[in-house]
């Protein structure tokens, strides 16, 4: 039903999983966005932002903006980029269920161009993904997708996996 594009707090969607989503989706998904910065300024952590899938498959895009690796130098950042990390995924489960969405597919979210540990991330997002589900036992998304595209993050997801 929903897919995670791992976003800028502007939703430019020029480069990673981002651009891929918003060449596949078309330009409904960027010109949605935009629409969305102007009406609700910049996405915060825990409050993604969402769109219709465009051209995709999917009926919506979730627009998690995550944290960059060691940027604490913004005003009112805190330098908690693993909380920030979990608040994109918690947010992003709670705009699906709030959409209706009974499956949502997520990447890795902040381990490309923003440059998050993938070990550190992989923990995280399942952690943030056990505990939604843990207070939110009647939520109506039944199946949770990590989608990931290189053997490396592969690898670092399954040894958290394990672990």
């Amino acid at each position: 039903d929903a897919i995670v594009n791992a976003a800028n707090e502007h939703l430019q969607h020029g480069g990673g999983v981002a651009w891929a989503i918003s060449k596949k989706g078309g330009a409904t998904i960027q010109r949605e966005s935009d629409d969305w910065v102007r009406k609700h300024g910049p996405v915060p952590h825990a409050l993604p932002a969402w769109t219709s899938g465009g051209l995709l498959p999917a009926k919506y895009v979730i627009h998690a903006v995550g944290p960059v690796w060691g940027d604490t130098h913004d005003v009112g950042t805190s330098g908690d980029e693993d909380g920030q990390l979990s608040d994109a995924v918690t947010g992003s489960l709670k705009v699906a269920d709030e959409l209706q969405c009974k499956s949502i597919s997520m990447p890795a979210i902040s381990t490309g161009i923003f440059g998050f540990p993938k070990d550190r991330a992989a923990g995280i997002i399942f952690s943030s993904i056990e505990k939604y589900f843990a207070k939110n036992q009647n939520s109506g998304v039944t199946q949770v997708r990590i989608v990931l595209f290189d053997q490396a993050t592969i690898d670092s997801f399954m040894k958290q996996w394990v672990e």
